[in-house]
């Protein structure tokens, strides 16, 4: 991160993934990232879909550059959040598909499984996953023809 500049990061996540979420958020908040979290904000259970779409809207309307999703296995926050314009959420349960979601894909959203991977894991993806830019040419080209209107 630039010297001055804030980073920002909305989050959200269902009952299965709020552990990890506050774990992750910690994280966040110690390296001085601003972390709009849009729940849950317990382990009753809830929708999955509600926290996606608020995440994924956020996104898709320039609100925030990039989210974090974690739900149980990061399935239904996947598919919840891709069906919005402009956003490229990318499931990550190792480093090497954080990174290269980024480096190919430009994933403005990470999305985490909460049942899948620990919290030690978790933070590691989060942080590779921010630190690693996008390497543009011929994946920028790829990126614009994703969304059809």
């Amino acid at each position: 991160m630039c010297v001055g500049v804030v980073m920002k990061i909305i989050m959200g996540s269902d009952h299965a993934g709020f552990a990890m979420k506050e774990k992750v958020k910690a994280f966040l908040k110690g390296r001085g990232v601003e972390v709009e979290d849009v729940g849950t904000h317990s382990e009753a259970s809830v929708d999955y879909t509600d926290f996606g779409k608020q995440v994924a809207c956020k996104i898709s309307d320039g609100t925030f550059e990039r989210g974090i999703l974690i739900c149980g296995t990061g399935l239904g926050m996947s598919m919840t959040a891709n069906r919005f314009k402009g956003v490229r959420a990318a499931l990550a349960n190792d480093l090497f598909s954080a990174i290269m979601s980024r480096r190919h894909n430009d994933s403005n959203i990470l999305v985490l499984g909460g049942r899948l991977i620990g919290d030690t894991l978790a933070v590691q993806l989060v942080e590779t996953w921010l630190e690693t830019p996008f390497d543009g040419g011929r994946h920028q080209r790829r990126l614009e023809k994703m969304d059809v209107d």
